[in-house]
């Protein structure tokens, strides 16, 4: 992912910040307790596409 990309998005819910998780190709919402998938190297930021990090070890 571009760096600058990464510096200037953020959690679609609460405006936070994420965090670039690369192994796992997702960008983490810690506050949300959500993880937004990046797919073919673009960040998929809606709601219904990110996992729950309650459901599953982060």
């Amino acid at each position: 992912m571009d760096p600058k990309l990464l510096e200037i998005l953020v959690c679609p819910i609460c405006k936070g910040p994420l965090e670039h998780r690369r192994a796992e190709q997702e960008l983490v919402c810690t506050r949300d307790k959500l993880a937004f998938p990046i797919r073919d190297g673009i960040p998929v930021m809606l709601e219904s596409e990110a996992r729950n990090l309650d459901d599953a070890s982060a």
